[in-house]
């Protein structure tokens, strides 16, 4: 008698092995790789098409100005800062929650790092406590929403408030400059590699870095499954808590690295730093492909997703038009870019 195939005997989860992150669930007529892959590729390409699509806009505009190399050079310099950002609360998206204090971390990890008592300590007291300072942040958030079961956008929001009163105290509402030649040489042309600055190169670290958690590890998987349904997630073997502590470290860990690279971009730190991050990250994520309600997304769409933004304010930039309008035509874009995926799901489910 011919015995039936190991996979179905099984009509369970199996305790001991979670599905790679993926973008999109697999289809029902059991092409699920093939179409996995189309429907990437063709957000991806999307993505890519609106990102040409501006630069030509851009080069039609102001070509003088947007196609110099100092100023692309200064898109991908600030798309970096705001980048690492938003790498970080990609995890957090997937896993269904959210961090409305990415701004504010930014903030007071830069102006606790830029005090004189920190600067005395040369390029590598800045380094490490902006680093620190936004890891205890982190840490601090994940507490409450994973052992203190506070409600993420709540938790966040508090510290968002907390963390802004306490930048506003560091620094009495001066700025803090930056003294350090070490930490000013990195923003100079002189310290650029081939042409590339060196927080350009800072932040494709953290995006490879991040690509490979997310992709190739347990981490990411965990992360995936946390976000699609923690339930299902927890009766497999996952510890949820704990898997959200870690995200909202991970988070944190982005924000300081972040504030290290705007104290080298402004040569400076203030409590007005990363003012609307939170909207910029989140934004970028949801453009890049990312769901809101967790367990889908990609650190390669969440960068198209910050480099189309940054392009954006570019641009509007460099043909004089206010800030308002920047952030009227953002959230238009964060409108529509929710309207789409809540569509696609709904398609899906049909």
């Amino acid at each position: 008698m011919t015995q039936p195939a190991p996979s179905a005997q099984h009509n369970g989860p199996d305790k001991g092995t979670l599905a790679a992150p993926s973008d999109t669930p697999p289809s029902k007529s059991g092409g699920g790789m093939p179409a996995l892959g189309l429907r990437l590729d063709v957000r991806i390409l999307s993505l890519l098409g609106v990102l040409a699509a501006l630069v030509l806009v851009g080069g039609i505009t102001e070509p003088d100005a947007f196609l110099d190399t100092g100023n692309l050079q200064l898109i991908l310099t600030q798309a970096s800062v705001i980048g690492v950002v938003t790498v970080g609360m990609t995890f957090v998206i997937i896993s269904g929650g959210i961090d409305l204090s990415v701004g504010a971390m930014v903030a007071l990890a830069s102006v606790w790092a830029t005090t004189l008592a920190t600067q005395e300590y040369g390029f590598a007291g800045i380094a490490f406590t902006a680093v620190i300072v936004g890891l205890a942040a982190g840490l601090v958030n994940g507490v409450l929403i994973a052992y203190g079961n506070m409600v993420p956008f709540i938790a966040t929001l508090a510290m968002l408030a907390s963390a802004r009163g306490l930048a506003l105290q560091i620094t009495d509402g001066k700025t803090q400059i930056v003294t350090v030649d070490a930490v000013l040489d990195l923003g100079l042309p002189d310290s650029y590699i081939l042409g590339v600055p060196p927080l350009v190169i800072m932040f494709g670290v953290v995006v490879v870095v991040g690509w490979l958690i997310l992709n190739r590890t347990t981490f990411g998987r965990r992360t995936v499954a946390v976000g699609g349904n923690a339930e299902a997630a927890r009766l497999a073997g996952i510890d949820v808590r704990r898997q959200r502590l870690y995200l909202y470290l991970l988070s944190g860990l982005c924000c300081g690295i972040a504030a290290f690279m705007l104290i080298v971009l402004a040569g400076s730190g203030q409590n007005t730093n990363g003012n609307l991050y939170e909207l910029d990250a989140i934004a970028a994520a949801i453009i890049g492909g990312t769901l809101l309600s967790g367990g889908r997304g990609t650190i390669v769409g969440s960068v198209l997703g910050v480099l189309i933004f940054t392009t954006i304010t570019n641009i509007f930039a460099l043909n004089n038009l206010q800030s308002d309008v920047q952030q009227i035509a953002k959230g238009a874009i964060i409108v529509a870019a929710v309207l789409v995926q809540g569509r696609t799901m709904r398609g899906r489910e049909t």
